[in-house]
C-alpha cells in the first residue's frame, strides 16, 4: 500500500512540484491545502501518513498548524518546507515537532530522502 501524503503550501506551483515528485515515486497524495487552517482540517479528515508543510502561509502559518496537528496526534509526521534564509523558523519548527525540513527550491532526491527517512523512523 502506498504511503498517503498531505501537501500544504500557499503556492499552487509548489504543491504541483511536490505532487509530481511524489506521484512519480508511488506515493498517494490524499489532499492539498493552501494554508495552515485547511491543513489541520484535512489532516483530521484524511489521517495521512505524512504532511509536507510550508512555513510561511496566510491565515495560519505552518508552525501553528504543526502544533495543532501534533496536539491531536503526537505521532504525526510533518516535514517543513522553507525558503533559504529561514533558519530561525526551521529551528522553531523542529522544536515544535517537525521531523525534518526541505529547502526550496525543491530537489527531488532531497524531498524523497526526507520523506523516506521520516516514514521509516
Amino acid at each position: 500500500m502506498a504511503y498517503r501524503i498531505l501537501i500544504v503550501d500557499d503556492a499552487a506551483f509548489m504543491r504541483m512540484m511536490i505532487k509530481d515528485i511524489l506521484t512519480k515515486n508511488d506515493f498517494e497524495v490524499v489532499g492539498e491545502a493552501s494554508d495552515g487552517a485547511q491543513a489541520v482540517e484535512m489532516y483530521m479528515e484524511h489521517k495521512p501518513d505524512l504532511v509536507t508543510m510550508d512555513i510561511t502561509m496566510p491565515e495560519m502559518d505552518g508552525i501553528t498548524a504543526l502544533k495543532e496537528i501534533r496536539a491531536t496526534n503526537a505521532d504525526a509526521k510533518v516535514i517543513m518546507c522553507s525558503a533559504m534564509g529561514q533558519q530561525a523558523m526551521v529551528i522553531d519548527a523542529i522544536q515544535a515537532g517537525a521531523k525534518d525540513f526541505i529547502v526550496k527550491p525543491f530537489q527531488a532526491d532531497r524531498v524523497l530522502e526526507a520523506i523516506k527517512k521520516t516514514l521509516e523512523a
